[in-house]
This record gives structure tokens, sequence and C-alpha cells, in this order.
């Protein structure tokens, strides 16, 4: 097993934010996990990335329990995130901007430039252009691509298709599923449940920090509940 989650606490000052978590992600999967605003999921991918604490519980990566290890240790053992928002620094060129991935591993080479441009061409037709002048698509484009050029073993996706059109939701969750292919195992928090139960192999439904539901995704795409509460009119999209 890639990632292990073990009953899992987290809290914000007196609020629990996860309560007691437990999850999985093996080896080339891709995982999503669903729920409604304040269900922890984006708090769920903060703590394996080491941005929040953990009040109790474990999170083993590769067997290894990574209590006690910095953020940016994290990403050298191979986790990697694309955060909520995209995060990109837009007074930085997407160049630049990518070679802030490759910190932790003392700088990009050719070949991870041009795994990115193969992915997302539209970043190199931009590569001297400031992150910030970015439409909202290639800003994501760029955040995912930045998070790729540390070589990750699992990448960390929050919301990837926040606030974009229809046609490039669907692009962005074709590249992801390039990405998996390629062989990199994908965590994914999603509010368009349609499109992320389409492309993952399973998926954990979180309410109020508890996992209340897991199954494979061609399972949960075709129950009643499921339907009901997370995917409405786009189950057929």
């Amino acid at each position: 097993m890639l990632l292990e989650l073990e009953d899992l606490h987290v809290h914000y000052g007196a609020i629990a934010a996860l309560k007691g978590v437990s999850a999985s992600v093996d080896e080339g999967e891709i995982v999503t996990l669903l729920g409604a605003n304040g269900a922890g999921k984006t708090t769920t991918l903060k703590t394996i990335s080491g941005l929040r604490p953990i009040s109790t519980g474990r999170i083993l990566f590769q067997g290894e329990d990574l209590a006690g290890v910095a953020a940016h240790r994290r990403v050298q053992m191979g986790i990697s995130q694309a955060p909520e928002g995209r995060g990109i620094f837009p007074g930085m060129t997407v160049v630049e901007n990518l070679e802030m991935g490759a910190y932790g591993r003392r700088g990009a080479t050719t070949d991870d430039f041009a795994r990115v441009f193969e992915l997302f061409p539209r970043l190199e037709e931009r590569r001297k252009q400031a992150g910030g002048t970015l439409s909202g698509g290639e800003q994501q484009m760029l955040a995912i691509g930045r998070a790729l050029m540390a070589r990750p073993r699992l990448l960390l996706l929050d919301e990837p298709s926040l606030g974009l059109a229809p046609k490039l939701v669907a692009q962005i969750f074709s590249i992801i599923t390039e990405i998996n292919s390629q062989g990199t195992t994908i965590l994914v928090v999603e509010q368009n449940a349609a499109q992320a139960l389409k492309r993952a192999h399973r998926a954990y439904v979180l309410e109020t920090g508890r996992v209340v539901r897991t199954d494979t995704c061609d399972v949960l795409l075709n129950d009643d509940s499921v339907k009901a509460a997370y995917l409405g009119t786009d189950v057929g999209a």
C-alpha cells in the first residue's frame, strides 16, 4: 500500500475537522474524496502534505510513519500537491513557477520540462509569460505541472476543476488520467463528483469529518443515494 491513513483526528483549535478518518491509496490508483463543503476533504490533503498537524492517528507512506516529517521532506519523499486555488506565483513566469516545483530536488532537468510541456502544450506557448496573466484554466495547468516537477509518486489534487468551463474540466480530467497512466498515483478532491467518479478507481465519501462510505467508482456511480447527494443532473454528462 502506498498511502495509509489510520484513525486520523485533526483539529482547528477546539473544532474537530477530521474524526477518525481511515483510508488507503494503492500504487497506481486514482482515488477520489467526495463530500460537501466542510466535510474534511481539503483538511485530509493538507494533513497528508504536512500542512496540518495530527491530533491522533497515523499516516504511513510506503510503510513509513510520517509523524514529525516536515512538509518539504514529504515532497522529497514523493508526495506533491496542487492546492485549491492553484497557489501559483503571479509575478513569476511559467518557467520560473515550474522551477519552484523542482526546488527540493535542487533543480529541474530538460526531461522534467519536456514531460510537463507534453501534457500541457499551452504552458510551453506561454513559458515566458507571468503566471498572474494566465487564464484560470492555464493557471490550473501550471499548478499541476509545478507539482509534477517534484516527480511525485503520489500526486494530491485539490479541486482541479474549480471555476473552470465544462470544456476545460473535461480536458483537465483527461490529463489527470494520462498522468496516472504514466505511473503516478493520484488522490483527488473534486466538487465535480461525476467527472471524478468516471476517472477514479475508488472513492471515499466524507461527512463532517468521517468516512461514511467507500467503494469502487462503478458501484458509487450507480448508487441512488450517491446520485441524489452528489451527482444530480450531471450523472449522464
